[in-house]
């Protein structure tokens, strides 16, 4: 992971994006008519906030996150409320992630963490890889848009999104939204949905 600080920030406290409410476009996403109620994989699951409340929802769920404190954090959380929910430490580029394929993978703040494309681009891979047929991917991205800011997300462009997941998967869905979570104010964010591929991905035709 390109973040070295991870650990060191739940150990301090320092969780500005852990607001301990599940997250309001992930509950919209589902309650709008989703209704794969199989497996799902919550990647960064911080404390486990997301999902427990997936869980509770009628998912069986593995929350994943390079931090140690915050695995334990989240199954101490989990503990006695949701039986169908687990917790594995691992860093999500590298390591096994067990129980796989399914039907929902959700990352909120994760995919923008990489600076570098490839690194993006092996993200988006990992999650086809780890995708059931007909399953849904929604991740929660820091974009280039609204003021300048020095706090806040990692800002992406549009075409830093399109590029890591097009090859991949297919995009069903990529709009404007906000991150509401323990910052000065809402933080420009993009919500993109992406499916498992049909077909590959076409070159593109020019007309001359």
């Amino acid at each position: 992971m390109p973040h070295p600080d991870w650990e060191k920030s739940y150990r301090a406290g320092d969780t500005p994006w852990d607001t301990g409410e599940p997250d309001e476009h992930l509950v919209a996403f589902v309650r709008s008519g989703f209704s794969a109620r199989g497996r799902a994989l919550d990647v960064g699951c911080g404390t486990g906030t997301n999902a427990i409340w997936l869980a509770q929802q009628g998912f069986s769920v593995l929350g994943v996150d390079f931090s140690p404190t915050a695995i334990e954090s989240a199954r101490e959380k989990a503990s006695g409320t949701s039986p169908d929910c687990r917790f594995e430490q691992l860093d999500f580029l590298a390591g096994e992630v067990p129980g796989g394929p399914f039907e929902l993978v959700f990352d909120r703040g994760c995919l923008h963490v990489f600076d570098e494309a490839k690194d993006r681009e092996r993200f988006a891979a990992r999650v086809a890889s780890l995708l059931a047929p007909g399953g849904r991917w929604l991740s929660l991205i820091g974009s280039t848009e609204g003021p300048e800011r020095d706090w806040g997300p990692p800002r992406r462009t549009a075409r830093d999104v399109t590029n890591a997941i097009e090859p991949v998967l297919e995009i069903l869905e990529l709009r404007s939204i906000e991150f509401r979570a323990k910052l000065p104010a809402p933080a420009p964010a993009w919500l993109c949905v992406a499916r498992p591929r049909e077909f590959p991905a076409q070159p593109s035709t020019r007309r001359e």
